[in-house]
């Protein structure tokens, strides 16, 4: 028997592509009928491996999450005399980082992430880890559920789109009436380095902020 002239259907498959599609022309482009056409199948066919656009997007998310180091929360010990050990406030930093770094890679995607894990693996086991190391730390549970929290709305609104990149690099429409946005027509060229200079100083600043609370409402 030859080889069949279209590689097998599979789920990692259609979800590469979906992905691929929502990389380059956002959420709304995915539907069975582009998804089949892109795959070179018929409609039908997806519905063995995904039964609604729902579900779809769910692993699409899912995988992209997948990509996010999650590995340091394993480095915070109960006993912090291991040679590899990490503080909370260390690990959380190290994941935003990962997490802000994927996402901005696939910002097209941030959306779908509004509902918060659901049934996706990747999701909870992040979930997991980043409670888990807190708790483990003394954070109290109810402060290191807020913690988690706070640190996720972080992340995912910083992908959310660039402020900087906003601002059109028309001069003349900040003269006079704007005056203390006489360089803002600059800022859409460098809007990249902006960007990641204000998720960093965010980043600190938010674990200034939490370690200060950490010595304040810790589990002894």
């Amino acid at each position: 028997m030859g080889r069949p002239r279209q590689p097998l259907l599979s789920r990692d498959r259609i979800v590469d592509t979906a992905l691929a599609l929502v990389d380059a022309e956002g959420l709304d482009v995915v539907s069975t009928r582009r998804l089949a056409a892109e795959l070179g199948v018929s409609g039908p066919a997806l519905y063995n491996h995904f039964a609604t656009k729902d579900e779809l997007i769910d692993a699409v998310v899912d995988t992209v999450l997948g990509e996010v180091d999650i590995s340091v929360f394993a480095k915070v010990p109960a006993r912090a005399d291991r040679d590899d050990s990490m503080t909370w406030d260390e690990a959380l930093r190290v994941w935003a980082r990962s997490y802000h770094a994927v996402l901005g890679a696939h910002p097209n995607l941030v959306p779908a992430l509004a509902p918060g894990p659901a049934r996706r693996p990747n999701a909870l086991r992040m979930a997991d880890a980043v409670f888990g190391a807190l708790v483990v730390s003394g954070w109290p549970r109810a402060q290191a559920t807020r913690v988690g929290v706070l640190m996720r709305y972080f992340v995912t609104g910083s992908a959310l789109g660039s402020f900087a990149g906003g601002f059109p690099d028309d001069a003349a429409l900040y003269a006079g009436e704007y005056p203390h946005l006489d360089q803002a027509h600059l800022l859409a060229d460098a809007q990249r380095e902006i960007n990641e200079n204000a998720f960093e100083a965010g980043l600190e600043a938010l674990l200034y902020g939490l370690a200060d609370r950490y010595a304040r409402v810790r589990v002894r």
